[in-house]
């Protein structure tokens, strides 16, 4: 019995520190877990005219998230492409697209990597949250082991989240980012929340 009992101690103390975060890294705001909050800050790698951030609504006032400030002379009214990236669901309004106009030529970014191409050169933490999210990660504004960043020179060093949705279960995972490149890494630090509790989403297991 008492190597059982010491045996969980050890386990549990193992649990403990792999989901400790450095204290150097910083929460992550509440606002920068709401990824239409994120576009305002995107640098582009090209120079464009005009660019903006739309959804697939229908009604074209309800689906634009976000435009770059556009001169008075120009004005770019396309249709919605058949797919975007931050698929959702299957209905419309369930997936975003950014169109840029350069040389007064209208240019489609309408999937992850091409978000990703769009962004370039990772300038901020909020372009680092959205190249994260093109793979998946989340960020989990309750908790520092799923919202936690720290800038460097050459990377951007966060803690996010992936969740499973039946049982609703959150991992924390170590992300670097390339500021350069775009280029990501990450390996998991452990799960740090886990409930009985199934929700319904387009990525349920």
């Amino acid at each position: 019995m008492k190597i059982v009992f010491a045996a969980f101690i050890l386990f549990s103390g193992m649990l403990s520190s792999q989901h400790t975060i450095p204290d150097d890294y910083r929460k992550i705001p509440e606002i920068l877990d709401k990824v239409e909050y994120l576009y305002p800050f995107i640098q582009p790698d090209q120079q464009y005219e005009y660019w903006k951030v739309l959804s697939n609504e229908e009604d074209q006032e309800k689906a634009i998230i976000y435009e770059s400030q556009m001169p008075e002379s120009m004005t770019i009214n396309e249709p919605a492409p058949a797919k975007g990236f931050f698929q959702k669901c299957f209905s419309n309004g369930c997936f975003s697209y950014i169109i840029a106009c350069k040389d007064n030529r209208p240019e489609y970014f309408t999937t992850e990597k091409k978000l990703r191409d769009f962004i370039g050169v990772v300038d901020n933490i909020p372009e680092a949250i959205l190249i994260a999210q093109t793979y998946g990660f989340l960020v989990d504004s309750k908790d520092k082991s799923g919202g936690s960043y720290k800038i460097e020179n050459d990377h951007i060093l966060m803690y996010l989240s992936k969740v499973k949705y039946c049982p609703e279960t959150k991992e924390s995972f170590w992300v670097k980012i390339d500021r350069k490149t775009g280029k990501l890494e990450s390996r998991s630090n452990g799960i740090y929340y886990k409930s009985d509790n199934c929700i319904h989403s387009l990525n349920s297991n």
